[in-house]
């Protein structure tokens, strides 16, 4: 049996071993980021300081996930004709939180429209993480046993680690992915 993987519970925030599964991975992923949301949803214009700390944390958040899904999760999961469709939108819920949060980056935290990008972007996550649990997860079950299922959730994790310990990288890795191919 594979060895696990600590992770973070975010309803106690301690660390927890758990089985190297996919779907907790992501699962995981999911409720931090949406806390952190919640975090910044209750922000102000004067509050400056915990809005860049939110966003920040947020951004490295996404960024260091959508690397996971993009390179291990969804790649796997497209070979099943099951589960293309949905598959290919995630690939473009993340490419439209991409363009929002590439707006909030050009946009000062203290002005006006940023907390309305911000509320747009938090809308747009949820939406995908209520459509990644339940569809895509429903699809990733039907099609993945459990030993594939525990290798995928290895190798994301694997890939989560090395994407965290090369921070200036994940700015590039972003961009990379989302310039436009001609």
């Amino acid at each position: 049996m594979p060895a696990g993987v600590a992770l973070i519970n975010p309803q106690t925030n301690r660390t927890e071993e758990t089985s190297m599964d996919a779907l907790p991975l992501l699962k995981a992923d999911h409720a931090l980021v949406k806390g952190l949301l919640a975090e910044l949803s209750s922000t102000t214009e004067r509050g400056v300081k915990t809005r860049q700390e939110l966003y920040a944390r947020i951004r490295s958040e996404l960024t260091v996930h959508e690397i996971i899904e993009e390179e291990i999760f969804y790649p796997a999961l497209k070979e099943h004709p099951k589960a293309k469709d949905i598959v290919l939108e995630g690939y473009e819920e993340h490419h439209v939180v991409d363009m929002l949060m590439g707006e909030l980056d050009a946009t000062p935290v203290d002005d006006e429209t940023w907390g309305a990008k911000a509320k747009v972007m938090k809308e747009n996550i949820e939406h995908h993480i209520e459509e990644e649990e339940g569809e895509m997860f429903r699809d990733a079950r039907a099609v993945f046993d459990r030993a594939e299922l525990e290798e995928l959730g290895e190798r994301m994790a694997l890939r989560k680690r090395e994407a965290k310990a090369d921070k200036p990288g994940l700015e590039r890795e972003r961009e990379e992915r989302d310039e436009p191919e001609s």
